[in-house]
């Protein structure tokens, strides 16, 4: 494998398989879920063995320390080999324990829900998802 000096952080992402495609990742910088030191990037931004990034997915947050350069995606147990994963412990289980928050159902054939059950739907939700 050749020696890569420059690399760019939206094919850098997309090659340890943080996002599914590199048009996503270059999405992803723009609308500012990709920083550096609390800094947005842009896709265009090289990246260097050491620096640590704070990648934004939805609601899970990541945070990676590169230690090699990657630039074709490989799979997923290669990939790893690229970068470490800083991530709080917490965080991750946060995130894993969203999955597992009750989901509200109603009764088939009960029709559309009343301005004072939508309100308790929202208050409902507003109390799972509150920071």
């Amino acid at each position: 494998m050749a020696i890569i000096e420059k690399l760019r952080i939206d094919k850098y992402l997309w090659a340890i398989r943080a996002f599914k495609t590199r048009s996503i990742a270059t999405e992803a910088c723009k609308a500012g879920r990709v920083k550096l030191s609390g800094q947005n990037l842009k896709a265009s931004h090289i990246v260097k063995i050491g620096e640590t990034y704070t990648v934004q997915k939805g609601i899970e947050r990541k945070v990676i320390k590169v230690i090699d350069l990657l630039e074709r995606r490989v799979d997923a147990k290669t990939a790893v080999n690229f970068y470490e994963d800083l991530t709080p412990v917490e965080e991750t289980q946060a995130y894993k324990s969203v999955f597992h928050a009750p989901t509200l159902t109603r009764d088939r054939g009960a029709g559309r829900p009343t301005k004072r059950d939508r309100r308790d739907i929202d208050d409902l939700q507003e109390g799972w998802f509150d920071e």
